[in-house]
């Protein structure tokens, strides 16, 4: 008996049909200047864009969002409090503090700086001497810190984003790409809503010294959230950012841009693209079957499939006829299958994009069949097999 990857299309077109009525066909499309660009729906996940979105690209300021996120599980886990002390070390002020003329909260050297200060410096100015007083702070130098990052991204489901530096400042071998960044914003919503709020504090005074945030989004009245901006000289200006307007949030990464102005107007109109463009839709309720697998060898020939929950997905207010769905699954299946058991996914396209995929599992349970059970699916499987 042999297993290949079996995909069953998915009747949903006509279901999208039946409950919403005649639909306009018309081309979805959104173009940007943008060299990569990625967008999800902040609840759902569902991939409303994409461009280029695995290329890899220098984080630049961005990785600050990764240092952050560290920081952030650190406080969630207890090992540190937000009035926790840490020491400005002549190396944090040398390197991205005011003699280095980047980005930089003007911490003083050899000074004190609260967790709280230094966090809010990250968020707002971008300040690269509260990246290093971190990264010392919890692990001793700057390159154990950057490995840690790395190892924490994996663990995030990051598998191409490396860091060299806690700051983003320009180092051989850092990478992300714009998918991961907005998976790494959607996960600091997510996990650390008290302190995302950070990211849209318009304004932070330290040393006597007042900055505005460098998220040209928070300037908009588009209900932004801000997060980061980025330039590098081999991928130009980038941003990610996040909107959330009437109880939808959407997060976007952009990258490749000519300027500051161009980033700030390709992101906007992103952002508002992703919600004015879909709309939220039921097509599965919960413990409704999505589809059936195969099964080799039981006492009935197929097995039928469920979501883990109600299937919601963000779908085009128009050309809903380019969204297709498929069951992927490994099969047959071998009997008994366990109700329960994971079995494959769902995968849903809007055009060319793979816009959600979620786990499906059996909805029942498949004893082992009779002999002549077990039989008639062997000479089928040799008779039809090498087809696949």
């Amino acid at each position: 008996m042999s297993f290949f990857l079996r995909t069953q299309l998915v009747g949903l077109i006509g279901l999208f049909c039946a409950c919403l009525g005649a639909i306009p066909v018309q081309a979805q499309q959104f173009e940007t200047k943008a060299a990569q660009a990625f967008m999800v729906d902040g609840e759902t996940g569902s991939v409303l864009f994409a461009k280029d979105a695995d290329a890899p690209i220098q984080p630049a300021s961005l990785a600050k969002l990764m240092t952050l996120e560290m920081a952030f599980d650190a406080l969630r886990s207890g090992r540190l409090r937000l009035d926790d002390t840490f020491v400005v070390s002549e190396n944090a002020w040398r390197t991205g503090g005011a003699p280095s003329r980047t980005s930089t909260m003007f911490a003083a050297v050899r000074s004190s700086i609260p967790l709280e200060d230094i966090l809010r410096g990250i968020a707002v100015q971008a300040a690269n001497d509260g990246c290093i007083i971190i990264a010392e702070g919890l692990a001793g130098s700057e390159d154990s810190f950057a490995f840690q990052m790395t190892e924490r991204a994996r663990k995030l489901g990051l598998q191409k984003s490396t860091f060299v530096n806690s700051t983003g400042l320009p180092a051989e071998g850092q990478q992300t790409t714009v998918r991961e960044l907005v998976q790494l914003s959607r996960h600091l919503q997510q996990t650390y809503p008290d302190y995302y709020m950070l990211f849209q504090e318009t304004e932070f005074t330290w040393n006597k010294i007042t900055q505005r945030n460098r998220n040209p989004l928070l300037a908009m009245d588009i209900g932004a959230e801000g997060l980061a901006v980025g330039a590098s000289e081999q991928n130009g200006f980038a941003i990610v950012g996040a909107i959330q307007q009437n109880g939808r949030r959407v997060f976007a990464a952009l990258s490749g841009l000519a300027s500051d102005r161009e980033r700030a107007e390709e992101a906007r109109k992103l952002l508002e693209w992703g919600l004015r463009s879909f709309q939220k839709t039921q097509v599965f309720a919960m413990d409704e079957v999505v589809g059936e697998a195969q099964v080799y060898g039981g006492v009935k020939s197929g097995v039928s499939l469920k979501a883990e929950g109600p299937v919601e997905l963000l779908l085009p207010n128009t050309s809903r006829d380019r969204v297709t769905a498929r069951i992927v699954y490994q099969g047959p299946l071998p009997a008994p299958v366990e109700k329960g058991q994971p079995v494959g996914v769902l995968r849903i396209w809007i055009g060319d994009t793979l816009s959600q995929e979620m786990p499906l599992h059996a909805a029942e349970t498949v004893e082992v069949g009779e002999l002549h059970n077990r039989a008639f699916d062997a000479l089928k499987e040799l008779a039809i097999g090498w087809l696949r």
